[in-house]
């Protein structure tokens, strides 16, 4: 997987980018600012499998150097990352179609499955944001318990081996399990499913 962390403090870049390639299977570059991140995008020879951008970088300009990114990379996953979860983050990165948002609380093995999730086309978000404020509880929708514990994994952005080992059940029951959700919520696919779940407080 070939992708761009952009972040204007050092360390943070050095440290994540290691982290990364140390669990094989990525390719990292880093850059400081937007400006920087747009120039290289429009260098590389095809798009980033994912681009990270830190929200509060030179030249973001809030959600606009977002919007850019998401213009600039040839429809592959871009995601926003910081250290504080500006107000209306999880609304507003879902709906200029962003891959999700990344806090920089989130632990590195955590981290890691994130971005292994947007790479793939998945959305992530915490689930703590997943509740847009003043949301109203609705009914279930005919799901099981059990569904609705392997639906907040979907909404947690979690892959169907995470969600398994979580519940202490094998990974073929969870993908059933995903089939019968998106089918009762009427979902084209898990990123859906997560999606009206959101929308009606299931998550």
């Amino acid at each position: 997987m070939h992708i761009l962390i952009a972040d204007d403090h050092e360390l943070l870049r050095d440290v994540l980018r290691s982290y990364l390639e140390a669990e094989g299977g990525f390719m990292v570059e880093t850059v400081a600012d937007l400006p920087q991140t747009l120039d290289r995008i429009a260098a590389a020879a095809a798009p980033f499998d994912l681009v990270v951008l830190d929200y509060g970088m030179p030249g973001m300009d809030g959600y606009r150097g977002l919007e850019q990114t998401i213009a600039q990379n040839a429809g592959r996953p871009v995601a926003l990352m910081s250290g504080l979860a500006p107000p209306g983050v999880a609304e507003k990165v879902l709906s200029v179609g962003a891959a999700g948002y990344l806090p920089k609380t989130l632990p590195a093995r955590s981290l890691v499955n994130a971005i292994r999730f947007m790479a793939a086309g998945e959305v992530y978000m915490p689930l703590d944001l997943h509740r847009p404020s003043g949301a109203v509880e609705t009914p279930p929708s005919g799901l099981s318990p059990r569904e609705l514990e392997v639906l907040a994994g979907l909404c947690a952005g979690h892959a169907n081996k995470e969600i398994a080992r979580q519940l202490n059940l094998r990974e073929p029951t969870i993908k059933l399990h995903v089939k019968t959700i998106c089918r009762k919520l009427d979902a084209k696919n898990r990123t859906h499913a997560a999606m009206i779940a959101r929308e009606r407080g299931l998550c």
